[in-house]
């Protein structure tokens, strides 16, 4: 999702996903009421804005803020910063540059498999259908998954290829992603709900329907949600890099373009 100098990313693409899902937009780009204006063209009268968020969390000096969630700077502590914004889809802007027609264009017409076999042939993972259970190997750095026969449709194909995909990002080789410092026990529930964030934002992007892939686990995430306030930002900003990574690998998005959110 796109929208110049707002930053778009983590939580955001679920609330603008549902957003477009929900008033029927064929375009996931967004536009604030004076972007618009600096285009020469004006929001229709009527239309209703979508709010997003940007967090995050800046080191202080430890007598200013609270402790750091991590806690191993202990003569540091963070204050919480976070700024709302009010956008627009291009769809309610009239008049707009031919090349956000085109670009709402393509974006309709997108042939979801393709991406998302695009997306899993650019990782460079490697993924070994055989099996009944689908699940990422670290020691083996592999990925097993059942044949794609064994799937209802498609969508659910790729959604857990997809997850599979963003647990593979988290190895010391690539993102190098460590929860446990700040979730302790809970690090494992953390990692399946990056995960599911994540599968969840590339499915978007290949405009696949979701699959909520590990319901089972909603227990544990609510727990760690209880826990630690600041987690569901921690979960989407981890998901975030996961996706534009494998986006990044896949040559999807240039790399200048991903989105740098606090974790």
């Amino acid at each position: 999702m796109r929208c110049h100098s707002v930053p778009i990313g983590g939580i955001n693409n679920v609330v603008l996903g549902m957003e477009a899902h929900c008033r029927g937009y064929a375009s996931n780009q967004w536009l604030t009421f004076r972007q618009a204006q600096q285009l020469g063209r004006h929001v229709r009268k009527g239309e209703r804005a979508s709010t997003i968020i940007y967090y995050e969390a800046r080191m202080v000096e430890k007598e200013d803020a609270d402790t750091v969630a991590d806690g191993d700077e202990t003569e540091k502590r963070f204050m919480p910063l976070l700024k709302v914004f009010s956008v627009f889809n291009v769809n309610q802007v009239d008049g707009l540059p031919e090349s956000y027609q085109e670009a709402a264009a393509v974006e309709a017409d997108w042939d979801a498999s393709a991406t998302a076999e695009q997306i899993i042939d650019g990782s460079g993972a490697e993924i070994r259908h055989q099996g009944f259970k689908a699940f990422y190997s670290p020691p083996n750095d592999l990925i097993y998954l059942p044949s794609k026969a064994s799937f209802a449709d498609a969508s659910s194909y790729y959604s857990t290829a997809l997850h599979e995909l963003c647990h593979w990002t988290g190895s010391t080789t690539r993102l190098g992603r460590k929860l446990g410092r700040r979730f302790g026990e809970s690090a494992y529930a953390m990692e399946e709900l990056i995960a599911e964030m994540g599968a969840a934002f590339l499915s978007a992007h290949c405009r696949l329907d979701g699959k909520l892939q590990h319901a089972s686990y909603i227990a544990s995430w609510l727990e760690v949600l209880h826990r630690d306030k600041r987690a569901v930002f921690v979960a989407a900003a981890q998901a975030q890099k996961a996706a534009d990574y494998l986006l990044e690998q896949a040559g999807l998005i240039d790399p200048a373009e991903a989105m740098p959110l606090a974790a």
